[in-house]
């Protein structure tokens, strides 16, 4: 369990590179509604954050408990593999489309932004913000906006055995994610800068990929291997 939680902390990390790109324009109009709040930005800019992490937690939970009850009818073990091998074709595809070497993960986050035309308009209620419930709403919305990292992640997602296994590991990865976004509230233009360098985004991409490729065909047989071993314990009892 551990390990799954600093995997899902270090996947958020060595990706929020691409979270520059994806919520430079969000962090702009958050900096712009925050231009008087002095010394209170950072208790608006955590807000922001833990409603963003709040909402990855409450999708990772989804995900784990619709792919636990889609796996139960199949054999575990086949399961198992199954699910940790597509996720690790999700991570290289992000990988790849990090680096820059491939863009075929963009499709996902075409899709991903039929939703968000949805959610979006209702960001409005929020802003200006005055009040920090209201940065913990305008975050959990934000935390919907369509990404190739997350829906990456939330395939992993799909191999987790429940809810609370799902929550855990999102809310882990999203603590990835958050000291490349607090960053971007105070000194946006070097991060972006940093995030725009090729050969620091293929570095990223390229630990991702070899992460995805472990999880393909490392990891899963580690985790397969560990089921028949439970699977048979249970069966002597």
């Amino acid at each position: 369990m551990t390990i799954g939680l600093i995997t899902a902390f270090l996947l958020g990390f060595w990706g929020s590179l691409h979270c520059v790109g994806m919520c430079g324009g969000i962090v702009g109009v958050l900096n712009n509604s925050l231009a008087n709040k002095d010394g209170n930005k950072w208790t608006f800019w955590l807000g922001y954050n833990f409603g963003r992490i709040f909402s990855y937690s409450i999708a990772g939970g989804i995900a784990a408990f619709v792919g636990s009850n889609l796996f139960a009818v199949i054999n575990p073990d086949y399961a198992h593999r199954i699910g940790m091998m597509l996720s690790g074709l999700f991570l290289i595809a992000f990988g790849l489309y990090l680096s820059g070497w491939w863009y075929g993960l963009s499709w996902i986050e075409r899709k991903g932004a039929i939703l968000w035309q949805k959610i979006s308009p209702l960001t409005k209620k929020f802003i200006p913000v005055k009040h920090v419930y209201q940065a913990l709403c305008l975050g959990a919305l934000w935390g919907w906006l369509p990404c190739g990292l997350v829906y990456s992640a939330l395939v992993w997602m799909f191999t987790l055995p429940s809810f609370t296994d799902g929550m855990t590991h999102m809310a882990a990865f999203g603590f990835g994610t958050l000291p490349m976004l607090l960053l971007m509230s105070s000194v946006a233009e070097k991060i972006s800068r940093l995030a725009k360098n090729n050969m620091i985004r293929k570095i990223a991409g390229a630990l991702i990929i070899v992460f995805g490729a472990l999880t393909f065909l490392g990891v899963a047989h580690i985790h397969s291997g560990h089921d028949h071993h439970h699977n048979h314990s249970q069966h002597v009892h």
